[in-house]
């Protein structure tokens, strides 16, 4: 059965939150997946948040996938990853409200992982922490074009960092060196750069790697 489709416009402090949602009949978890940056083109219809969202509807999840602020129906101006993080903690609200208390994952590529980090660090603060996250380029440190370095929350031991060897716009040096405070190991792409031309098929291959293989475990 295919899974339902709809449009949101969640109520936020800026105004509208909109928000796309994909669900199958009986969805195991919730996803939310997080865009690039939205000044420099980033929105929920972006290559790398759609093949994380489809991803996991593959895998059982309702996925939501908001604009941030200042993005299409979204309300409200770019808020450096503040208020961004308020706006989806409202969105995990809604989503609770709509499919109830099931595990929550979060995904991100670019600036939308680096408010993944944000909302995990808020999520775990009010003892609801999130089950994973999976965070692709990851903006950490300083990134090319942006005059302000970005400085990403600590997150989980079991978090996926995904990141691609040719990246130009958030080094990979920038990503190892946060990881290696953390004790985390990166997922390089060989040859991939920050928009993964030609390997969005790896991100989503990796990720079903990762779900897959507990599942296995536990069968055996």
């Amino acid at each position: 059965m295919r899974p339902t489709e709809q449009l949101l416009l969640i109520d936020g402090p800026a105004g509208a939150i909109e928000t796309r949602v994909e669900s199958p009949a009986e969805p195991c978890g919730l996803a939310l997946v997080c865009h690039p940056h939205p000044l420099f083109g980033g929105s929920r219809e972006n290559k790398v948040a759609r093949t994380l969202a489809s991803t996991f509807v593959r895998l059982n999840h309702a996925v939501l996938r908001p604009n941030f602020r200042g993005v299409g129906a979204s309300g409200g101006e770019h808020d450096h990853g503040r208020g961004e993080t308020e706006d989806m903690l409202i969105v995990l609200d809604e989503a609770r409200r709509i499919f109830g208390e099931l595990p929550v994952i979060l995904a991100g590529y670019s600036f939308g992982a680096y408010v993944q980090t944000r909302v995990a660090e808020a999520l775990a603060g009010s003892g609801q922490p999130a089950r994973r996250l999976v965070l692709v380029a990851a903006a950490t440190g300083h990134v090319e074009g942006i005059s302000r370095p970005y400085a990403a929350r600590p997150v989980g031991g079991d978090t996926l960092l995904i990141h691609g060897s040719a990246d130009t716009t958030v080094p990979l040096t920038n990503v190892l060196a946060w990881a290696e405070a953390l004790e985390l190991p990166v997922i390089v792409i060989p040859g991939a750069d920050h928009f993964f031309h030609r390997r969005q098929h790896i991100i989503r291959d990796i990720v079903l790697r990762a779900w897959e293989c507990p599942l296995t475990t536990r069968r055996a």
